[in-house]
């Protein structure tokens, strides 16, 4: 059975914060770490960005090359235009390209947000979309598709104290964090009164690969758990050192199993795996006002219509077209195709041709997030002038 087709605007159901189930970036360094390299972790610089594994691979046939629309050309040209939902591609552009700073990106941003004052229907946004921009396909040395992987903002248990199960320490960023030694050692110098709140080992070992996350305390309230600083120490993976110990068998390593395994180990067992990853992240906690993270560029990210770019060949602000197919996770959607605005940015997110899609907060987006891997042509929409 041939899995759907999902276009980009319709967005997973929301659910209430419970343990999400692991997506693209937490896999990213547990996962595919002994392969290649996360979200740094996206929504904030300094996450581990990057593909996840929640399955085995399941054989696939990618479709035929999609010949590139050329420079210059409308966007009516773009594959698939004509089923795009225009209307919310243009809500999406209009919270995000505030963040542009080309002046004729800020000049068709000013526009766009002029004309979002009054009521649109679907075919204005189209129009607006094709007189305002032409098509520039982004394009790797060799040719080749780029790469497409997703992440998601997790939803994770917290207390205000510590007790038997809520033992690890939500920390503060220290004055020198860079000199604050490694996971071992930050872990070993904690004192208890410093701690922002307290979570599950293996939770708080996650959060710190996504880089920031949601925490719901035992009284019902929420916050955000923001990316604050990073010691400075390379990630490592421990998919692949588990595996060689025995603790999980070569072919179950998946970030379901990995997490399993610390919850079973809970304690000095536990410590010592997650301390063969150096990285440490320290957090601030903001209010939850229940919506998005924001991105690296400081905007709220929208699920299913933000990515995470290389810095080098995209600018914040920045609107693509992906097109997507192929994809090799079981489970995995058939493709992802629409526009999309350039809002974040990653460690493993490198090259002009390769993005990472926020997907949402909780675990419904974390599932979905866990099967994104796909073969990727983009375009960028470059404003006329």
């Amino acid at each position: 059975m041939t899995a759907p087709t999902v276009p980009l605007p319709a967005a997973p159901p929301r659910r209430g914060p419970v343990r999400p189930a692991f997506a693209a970036l937490a896999l990213a360094g547990l996962v595919l770490a002994a392969c290649a390299t996360r979200p740094a972790s996206v929504p904030a610089p300094g996450q581990e960005p990057g593909p996840a594994t929640p399955s085995a691979p399941r054989p696939w046939t990618p479709s035929p090359p999609v010949p590139l629309t050329p420079t210059g050309a409308s966007p009516a040209a773009l594959p698939g235009w004509s089923d795009e939902d225009h209307l919310a591609a243009f809500e999406a552009y209009v919270a995000g390209c505030g963040a542009a700073r080309d002046a004729a990106a800020r000049s068709t941003c000013a526009r766009a947000r002029a004309l979002a004052e009054r009521r649109l229907s679907p075919s204005d946004a189209r129009r607006f979309f094709e007189e305002r921009f032409v098509v520039s396909p982004a394009e790797t040395n060799d040719g080749r598709p780029g790469l497409l992987t997703s992440y998601f903002a997790p939803e994770y248990a917290a207390r205000r104290r510590p007790d038997a199960e809520f033992d690890a320490p939500v920390l503060a960023a220290p004055a020198s964090p860079r000199s604050a030694g490694d996971r071992a050692a930050i872990e070993a110098e904690a004192r208890p009164a410093e701690a922002l709140a307290w979570m599950r080992a293996e939770d708080l070992f996650f959060l710190q690969i996504q880089g920031s996350g949601y925490l719901t305390f035992e009284d019902g309230a929420k916050a955000r758990a923001a990316y604050a600083a990073d010691n400075g120490r390379t990630f490592v993976g421990i998919a692949r050192p588990m595996a060689e110990r025995g603790l999980l068998p070569r072919n179950g390593t998946s970030g379901d199993a990995i997490r399993a395994w610390l919850a079973g180990h809970r304690g000095a067992e536990a410590r010592a795996v997650m301390a063969l990853n150096p990285r440490y992240i320290f957090f601030r906690l903001d209010p939850d006002d229940g919506g998005d993270p924001a991105g690296a560029a400081g905007a709220p990210l929208t699920a299913r219509r933000s990515i995470a770019v290389d810095p080098a060949h995209w600018a914040y602000g920045d609107l693509a077209w992906v097109d997507a197919d192929g994809g090799n996770l079981r489970g995995a959607s058939a493709s992802y195709r629409g526009l999309v605005v350039a809002l974040d940015t990653g460690s493993a997110i490198k090259g002009p041709v390769r993005a990472d899609l926020y997907m949402g907060r909780g675990d419904v987006a974390g599932a979905e997030a866990g099967t994104v891997r796909h073969p990727l042509r983009m375009w960028r929409l470059v404003p006329r002038g």
